[in-house]
């Protein structure tokens, strides 16, 4: 998977936009957007991403897991079971 793309989905994962990540790394989102589009971007600017998003670093590029969701309003992890 893609990290941008992945970081993407953390941010809606945690509610938050784009924008709320950039303000929590003290740049704006614009040099986020930069950053993110760059063909290998630092390891240090993903380990402050990961921090500000409050996951570890490897989250930034594992699939999501199957049959879990996030609460868009704390972040806790759900997991979802089929019905018998």
């Amino acid at each position: 998977m893609d990290f941008r793309r992945r970081i993407k989905e953390v941010c809606q994962e945690k509610g938050i936009t784009q924008k709320d990540l950039a303000e929590r790394l003290g740049i704006t989102d614009i040099s986020l957007n930069k950053t993110l589009r760059g063909e290998y971007p630092q390891l240090q600017s993903l380990e402050k991403i990961a921090s500000a998003l409050n996951v570890p670093i490897t989250d930034l590029f594992e699939q999501p897991k199957q049959n879990v969701i996030a609460c868009p309003k704390c972040g806790t992890i759900l997991e979802i079971k089929e019905k018998e």
